[in-house]
């Protein structure tokens, strides 16, 4: 997408001598959380969603522009020019394919080109890794692959940079698509033999080294170019599982973890918003960037985040993401940012361990322990295993909350073993 697409240049004085319109937020996707919790908030909105979301829209009084994310033609400027006339000033992404379209909206509501940039570059993992590396920020090896011939030649570039001789195993590394959300296309390879799994379908991708250490995510809610609030996330299992707040061990890096975060966002002039980066952290205190994202996070965070902390991760998103919030209302908004929550929230996204499903089992030893919350697992009409791609098409998820976080990471680890669907 070009920001020609949206007519820029073609702002007239018409536009800003416009009569006085309604301040709206637009919400940029589909998101049954988020719009509850700008409704809460009194915030005016307008939602842009696919077009399937709009009979739903109608019945409940929503207001509501049908939109296809994945098409760009030359008519996508309408969209800017059907916002502005409704009065919308500020633009939410709420999952990965809207933050482009996000960010070239705000370019226009604010009159700054730059913001769209930013939004590619929170697009583009290539892009991602180079504007890092290039802010000193520390990276694995990487290279972008157009064919399986790339592929192979990176593979044992890395392994002969490791001294490797003949016998040893070979170290992994990663292949993932530039631009898909979290673990979408996301290969391990080891040997060659893996790399005839590709299809021309997977190219242009990023190539990775693998990276040792901890993995775990953050959520940094920004305002002005300066973090308002940081969680970090502790991942159990990535895909799998995961907590809110960090175990102590984690928790006790934060000073280290949120000066990498903040300079993360000066180096790619992040100003508004939520971002949600991972990073790999080593016994010795490492930081090793892996990718940002600049929308509401997978497995359940925002969710996590409201059961430990107490506030809507969804109204701290809206709210950071538009430049006329006051200081003032953000202090009231967030608690003190040090990481401490009254206890653990948890959760486990469970996947069949079988090919087909005949019955749900929930056992009564998970059910009456004491820092279970609930479920919403089911029993699909269709008895077939649908196949996971990336780290979605779960089968429902558990809630867990607790005060300590090895009673927490212990039932996490337990049953993501536990075969709930027989």
């Amino acid at each position: 997408m070009g920001l020609d697409h949206l007519d820029l240049e073609n702002q007239t004085q018409q536009n800003l001598n416009e009569e006085t319109k309604p301040y709206l937020t637009a919400l940029i996707g589909w998101s049954l959380p988020a719009i509850e919790a700008c409704d809460k908030l009194d915030k005016p909105f307008v939602v842009v969603g696919p077009p399937e979301f709009e009979g739903f829209a109608e019945k409940n009084d929503i207001k509501f522009i049908g939109w296809n994310f994945d098409q760009l033609n030359e008519g996508s400027d309408q969209l800017f020019k059907k916002l502005k006339a409704l009065g919308a000033e500020v633009a939410v992404p709420l999952y990965e394919e809207c933050v482009e379209w996000a960010g070239a909206l705000n370019s226009r509501f604010r009159n700054e080109p730059r913001v769209f940039n930013r939004s590619l570059l929170l697009r583009d993992k290539g892009m991602m890794k180079r504007k890092a590396q290039i802010a000193g920020i520390k990276v694995g090896v990487f290279e972008e692959a157009h064919s399986k011939e790339d592929v192979r030649r990176f593979l044992k570039r890395v392994n002969e940079a490791l001294l490797k001789v003949e016998g040893d195993k070979n170290d992994p590394i990663h292949v993932k698509p530039l631009d898909k959300a979290g673990s979408v296309g996301h290969r391990a390879i080891e040997n060659p033999e893996e790399i005839e799994a590709l299809t021309d379908a997977d190219f242009p991708l990023l190539m990775e080294s693998h990276l040792d250490g901890q993995e775990f995510s953050c959520e940094a809610f920004i305002h002005k170019g300066k973090i308002q609030f940081l969680n970090i996330t502790e991942y159990v299992k990535l895909g799998y599982s995961n907590f809110v707040p960090a175990s102590p061990g984690l928790e006790d890096k934060r000073p280290l973890i949120r000066n990498a975060i903040q300079q993360l966002v000066d180096a790619f002039e992040i100003e508004y918003g939520v971002i949600h980066p991972e990073y790999f952290i080593t016994p010795d205190g490492t930081l090793h960037f892996g990718e940002v994202a600049a929308r509401v996070p997978g497995g359940h965070i925002f969710d996590l985040i409201e059961r430990a902390y107490g506030f809507s991760a969804y109204q701290a998103q809206i709210l950071c993401s538009d430049p006329n919030t006051t200081e003032e209302e953000l202090r009231n908004f967030f608690p003190e940012d040090n990481g401490q929550a009254d206890g653990y929230a948890g959760c486990l996204m469970v996947h069949p361990h079988v090919n087909y499903i005949q019955e749900l089992e929930v056992p009564e030893e998970l059910e009456n322990h004491p820092y279970f919350e609930k479920h919403d697992m089911f029993e699909p009409s269709q008895g077939k295993v649908a196949e996971r791609i990336g780290f979605g098409n779960h089968y429902g998820t558990i809630f867990l909350y607790g005060e300590d976080s090895e009673t927490m990471r212990e039932l996490l680890e337990k049953y993501e073993k536990y075969d709930f669907y027989k």
